[in-house]
């Protein structure tokens, strides 16, 4: 009998930061297992640092084939995919030209866009009428045996549609194990009868198990680059395209340009994400245009080494994505994560406040995750999500971090997610 096969599943069928780092880190800590990288789409994103992913029926259908092969393990390897519908799903993996017209056409209809998305997907999810693509089940397949959650997100899932909060419900009530990775998510399971684990998210692990290729990324290319243009260090800043309007990007600007002047430091704008309502090279190309001064850079890379060293070689993070947040945590750096509207000072971790995914225009609560990330697991007296008035305000209270608590965190979110994963191996046996 062979050794079962694992699929990694989840979606890193397009380009986003954290998605294309998560089946990194499930790979690092599954040695000597045979690997597939399934998503909801057939994609090669390995020129960008990604993977060679296939669609999840496609894969589940080709083990079905072979003979006497053991029922795979099944690993939702990350992200807030218990709050992306199918419309959502369908439209980031569109290709870019067909992105307008389609929300053009369909967008005003939510029953005429679900059942186009659905029937889009149902190869990849095994049926047509599924609302929630990035959970997947048994069901269907086969060839699909353990079903397991590792450090997912559903942090606004209470505010979703109840149509799609009952299928989540559903399918995570029929895994072999589940672990999310807030207290928030946490509290709506428990609140519906499950029993998931808390673990952290899954791109803690990224200096732990990559840092030295993250460390020989930084002396090439553009990481490189970006240091020497900057010698006294940068920010690594980040912001999705919903931050594209004139006055934002005005604001922003001014924001960092204060920030910069007391600092000394220098500006590198990146892109987390470059699928559909991500991020935009155009957006920040407006942006840079509106600082006043002349440290700034824009970082074009896509690959997702090349990010990570961006940021591991910043003096901190700040940005709209959580994974640009949560890998400058995993560097032991000072960071801020970005939002519109949320007002009042910058946030301390475990308060409530007003609430503004790096997720979809259509998001109700498009920083729920950012915060709920927060809430469970930063340091007490950081800022947490902050508004656009107030981001020299955030940035200064970050970086008069202790280095040494910034560096025990980064040390205690290793500690907790590797037993974790461990544990939720062992808990499906």
């Amino acid at each position: 009998m062979h050794r079962p096969p694992t699929i990694l599943f989840g979606a890193f069928d397009r380009h986003n930061f954290g998605d294309l780092l998560f089946p990194h880190v499930a790979a690092a800590l599954l040695p000597g297992r045979e690997l597939l990288f399934a998503g909801l789409a057939d994609r090669d994103l390995r020129a960008l640092g990604g993977h060679r992913v296939r669609p999840l029926g496609t894969v589940a259908a080709e083990l079905a084939s072979r003979a006497d092969a053991p029922p795979a393990t099944l690993i939702h390897v990350g992200g807030e995919i218990l709050c992306c519908d199918a419309w959502q799903a369908a439209v980031m993996l569109l290709p870019d030209d067909e992105v307008a017209p389609i929300i053009a056409r369909l967008d005003s209809q939510p029953a005429a866009r679900m059942a186009w998305a659905q029937q889009r997907l149902a190869d990849a999810t095994g049926d047509p009428r599924a609302r929630a693509p990035y959970v997947a089940t048994r069901a269907g397949f086969p060839a699909i045996g353990r079903v397991l959650h590792a450090g997912v997100g559903g942090a606004d899932l209470a505010r979703r549609d109840p149509a799609l909060r009952a299928e989540v419900l559903a399918k995570l009530a029929s895994a072999d194990a589940v672990a999310v990775r807030d207290q928030r998510s946490l509290a709506q399971l428990e609140a519906a009868g499950l029993a998931p684990r808390l673990v952290p998210d899954p791109a803690v692990m990224v200096a732990e198990l990559f840092g030295a290729r993250i460390a020989e990324r930084r002396r090439a290319g553009e990481p490189a680059r970006v240091q020497r243009s900057f010698p006294q260090g940068y920010l690594a800043v980040q912001f999705g395209a919903e931050f594209g309007d004139d006055a934002t990007l005005a604001n922003i600007a001014g924001q960092l340009d204060r920030f910069a002047a007391a600092t000394g430091l220098g500006i590198a704008l990146f892109r987390a994400g470059a699928a559909p309502w991500h991020d935009s090279l155009e957006v920040l190309q407006r942006a840079a245009s509106r600082f006043r001064t002349a440290a700034v850079a824009i970082f074009e890379s896509l690959d997702v080494w090349d990010l990570c060293a961006l940021i591991a070689g910043s003096r901190g993070f700040c940005g709209s994505s959580l994974h640009g947040q949560i890998v400058a945590m995993a560097f032991g750096l000072p960071r801020v994560n970005l939002a519109i509207g949320a007002g009042g000072p910058p946030a301390r971790a475990g308060e409530e406040g007003p609430v503004s995914d790096e997720g979809s225009a259509s998001d109700p609560d498009p920083a729920a995750k950012h915060r709920a990330f927060a809430e469970t697991w930063e340091l007490p007296g950081l800022p947490g999500v902050v508004d656009i008035d107030r981001i020299a305000e955030g940035l200064h209270a970050a970086l008069a971090a202790d280095p040494d608590q910034l560096a025990r965190l980064s040390r205690r979110l290793v500690e907790a997610y590797r037993p974790g994963f461990d544990a939720l191996l062992a808990a499906a046996r």
